[in-house]
């Protein structure tokens, strides 16, 4: 997503909005094995709210990954 910075002369310059993703690793209990994933801010509270396996699950049927 684009946008603008906006000085305080009211001057716009252009800049970018990234998502706030981080590397992290995760331990899957069912599988025995970590897993490394780039994840959102907001994926990780999903993940701590619901578990990693669930997550995975719901983000397979949402046709965010494909297990």
């Amino acid at each position: 997503m684009s946008g603008h910075n906006v000085s305080h002369s009211n001057r716009k310059t252009k800049r970018k909005f990234y998502p706030n993703l981080i590397n992290k690793k995760f331990y899957l209990e069912e599988e025995g094995m970590w897993v490394q994933l780039r994840v959102s801010a907001r994926g990780l509270r999903i993940i701590n709210k619901i578990g990693l396996k669930n997550a995975l699950l719901r983000a397979e049927q949402n046709g965010i990954i494909k297990l």
